[in-house]
Order: structure tokens, then sequence, then C-alpha cells
């Protein structure tokens, strides 16, 4: 039984959707002017594992995951002033980026992946209802949502009045009848995109792109709301604002959850502290399968200091669970151990369920042949089912990052494994000891075996 903690009720609480036959989650996706850091990834990752534990549990086809790209914003406008390429490149070529460097930390593609250029008439729309039922009000070629008029403003991040004006990303404005109030739509110059409204060409508010594309693709209220713990307040309560008022009180959704920070040394990753990893940096060193796995290391609403230690650490025991994999062959599809899918539906308890890998690695240790083979393949299961092991063993242990130039490529291994083969068979032995002392100096590990030589990469 899926057990998740939900941010707004503050408990941990059994899963139970609107509607099994469409179970429906967004999470918040990349403003898309600049490369994301890995602490980005986080979230991205563990929605990943999320919409992995739904769709085994409801079906493939039940769940509907979107996860927006914000193409319009002050700080895309800002990179194409400064750039001078067009928005539209700007966005297009770091959406794309994003999406690949996902696919290498083994995320599933999301159903939707809405883009907030792609709704303007909806966000439009949605804020001509919000000023006819009072809840914003025009000022200036601006519309504000009034949070006066909203009694249920900061219940899901508990903020005070004094520490929502400290965090809210205001401006002082004499046009605003409250300075907490938050702005729907904004007037845009002759050097900035703007579309045609009500109230002059503008273009929308970062909050109120994501009530409208939620709206559209999933419904007034949807099952699962995600994203990081930075998101809570004040977009994920504005969002909730702005929903809420538009819907008749119709809840935006039934569950939030936030993942916790990556920290790197005492504060957490951020880019307005010049203290991020990028994932496009760690891919040239790093599998991106490490890179999941470390990201799974911690609870997620627990904070996670990512170090080089981490990585390290996360490849030696990929590495173990790799090893047995590559001995034992495929193996047969099977049922994935309880062990860990109740680990992992309890609020996505991913220490738990890493442990229980090890316990499944131990047990097939133990066994020879056929029984050896069947724990292998519910070891196997149980990681598919957290994006684990989506490789080969033998491409796994020939990865070659491209950090290191200097290291022989497969092609050029295998010619010198077969070079060494045919020096074996002619006795020539000197040789072929030359070639793997060779070969063993820039980290490539031969393996002798009954039906030939293997090789992997230190």
């Amino acid at each position: 039984m899926l057990r998740l903690y939900d941010s707004l009720s503050r408990e941990t609480r059994l899963f139970t959707p609107g509607d099994e036959s469409r179970v429906t989650m967004y999470v918040c996706g990349p403003t898309v002017y600049n490369h994301a850091h890995i602490g980005n990834f986080r979230a991205a990752v563990v929605f990943d594992l999320l919409f992995r534990l739904l769709r085994r549990r409801y079906g493939e086809s039940a769940v509907v995951y979107a996860r927006n790209f914000t193409d319009i914003d002050d700080k895309i406008i800002k990179a194409s002033q400064e750039s001078g390429q067009p928005i539209a490149e700007i966005t297009e070529k770091y959406a794309r980026i994003y999406s690949e460097e996902l696919a290498a930390f083994n995320c599933l593609t999301p159903t939707l992946t809405p883009a907030a250029t792609g709704h303007i008439a909806e966000m439009i729309s949605l804020i001509e209802r919000l000023v006819s039922l009072g809840f914003a009000y025009p000022a200036q070629g601006h519309v504000l949502f009034s949070v006066a008029q909203f009694d249920g403003y900061g219940k899901l991040s508990g903020a005070d009045a004094e520490e929502r004006l400290a965090g809210a990303r205001v401006e002082v404005a004499p046009y605003k009848k409250d300075p907490a109030d938050f702005v729907l739509w904004k007037p845009s110059n002759e050097a900035e995109p703007g579309w045609e409204s009500p109230w002059g060409r503008g273009r929308p508010g970062w909050h109120l792109e994501c009530s409208a594309m939620i709206e559209k693709a999933l419904g007034e209220t949807i099952d699962i709301h995600g994203g990081g713990q930075d998101l809570r307040f004040p977009h994920h309560e504005n969002e909730i604002a702005q929903s809420n008022c538009a819907h008749a009180g119709a809840p935006l959704a039934r569950y939030w959850l936030h993942n916790g920070f990556l920290r790197m040394g005492a504060d957490k990753m951020s880019k307005s502290l010049g203290n991020v990893a990028l994932p496009r940096d760690l891919l040239k060193k790093h599998h991106g399968e490490t890179l999941r796995f470390a990201l799974l290391s911690a609870q997620y609403r627990q904070p996670l200091e990512w170090t080089d230690t981490l990585i390290e650490q996360s490849k030696k025991q990929l590495d173990k669970f790799y090893r047995l994999l590559a001995e034992t062959g495929p193996g047969e599809p099977t049922e994935i151990p309880e062990s860990v899918v109740i680990a992992l539906e309890d609020d996505m308890n991913t220490p738990e369920a890493i442990a229980g890998l090890h316990e499944l690695r131990d047990i097939a240790m133990q066994l020879e042949g056929a029984p050896r083979m069947r724990a292998a393949s519910r070891l196997k299961a149980a990681g598919e089912l957290m994006g684990l092991f989506a490789h080969q063993p033998e491409d796994w242990f020939k990865w070659t990052p491209q950090s290191q130039g200097d290291s022989p490529g497969a092609e050029e291994i295998e010619r010198q494994l077969a070079e060494r083969a045919a020096a074996r068979k002619a006795k020539d032995f000197a040789k072929s000891d030359r070639i793997r002392d060779a070969l063993a100096a820039q980290g490539i590990v031969i393996e002798d075996g009954p039906h030939g030589a293997s090789w992997r990469r230190k």
C-alpha cells in the first residue's frame, strides 16, 4: 500500500487517487534559459521513481505525469538580450539538453511536457475569472492577485505575514493594494515578448503558468503535485490560491510532495550562491546511472550532501550488483521482491530499498546454479523498479568517461585482446603478458574464463 508524506497536511497518508483509471501527477520543471544543476535533477529523479511506482500499481496507461517547461520568464528575456539569440532558440536548446541529460539518468519521459507559451490563452482566461470573482485586480497594465481575499493563504508553507513578504520575490510597487499581492500579468515593452490581453500587451507571471497548464492538461484537481522544497513558498502557495479561487474552492492537489535540498558544504546548492554542479559536467566523468543511484541514496525529503565520495561509493555499489548480474546472465522475468516494494511504497524509503538490494545480492552469492540465477533475476527486477540496472553488464564495465581521453576505446581493446589470444595460441606467453600488463596500466582489467577473455574498466 503506497503511503506518501503530504506537505499540506504534514502527515504521511495512504495514497488514494480520485480515479484509479487516471492517476494524475504534475511536477514543476525547469526554466529553460541555461543548464540545470544537479540539485534540480533530484526532483526529476525522485518523481521519476514515483512515476514508476504508480505505473506498477495502477498500470502504465492509467498514470498521466506532466512536467512543464517554463519558456517565458524574465531570466530568459535577460539571457536573450545578453546573448543576442532569439528566445525560442534559447528555450528549445536548453529544453532539449535537459531532456537528453535526464535520459542519461534513466528517467522515463513524462506523459506530457507542456510549455508555458503554448497556454497563453488559458492563462488569460484564468485571470479573467479571478478578476470577475473579485480575487484579482488590474492596475497600471498589471493584474495582481489579492492575497487578502483568500483565507487559506499560507497553509502549505506555514509562513506568517512577515515571512511571506520577506520571501515573496516582490517589488515595492505603488499600484499594489497589499505588498504581498503577486503578479498574474505584467506589461511588456517593445523589446520584450508579449501577447495581447484585456489589460494590454504583456506576459504572464510565473506562478500563474503552472495553474493554467495543470487545468488544461490534467483538470481542476490532480492527485499529486510535486517539486523541490524551495517551491513551497511562494510558488506553490500562489498556485493553490489562484486555482482554489478560480475553481470554487476545489483543491488543486490531493497530495503535495516536496524533495529536500542537495547541499554542498554548509549551504544548499543554488545558482545564486554559485555552488552548483552541472549534470553536463558530471556526465563527462560519471555514468548517469551512478548519479541516479547517488541521488536516491537518501530519503527524498531529507537533505543530501553532494560529494565526490558519495559518487564514488555509488559506483562501487553498482559495480557489485552488475558483477553478479554478469556472472549469472539475464535470467527469467520474475516478480519484484516484496521487501523492496514495501520500502519504496513507504514514502519512497530508498535507503531501505537499497539495503534490500544488498540483501538480495548477499542471498544470491550464497547460491549456485539455477537458484543463483533466480535470485539474481529477483535482484534485477527490484533494481529496475528503481530505474537501475538498465544496461547490459558488459556495457556497464566497458563504459568510458569522457574525462579519460587517453583510455583506449572498446574497438582498440578488442583488437588487443584478439592479438593476445593469438599470442597465447602460439604459446608466446611473454607477448600475451605484455598486452595484459599494458591494458592494466590503462585501467583495463582482463579476466580469462572458459569461453575466452573478457574485460572491464576499473
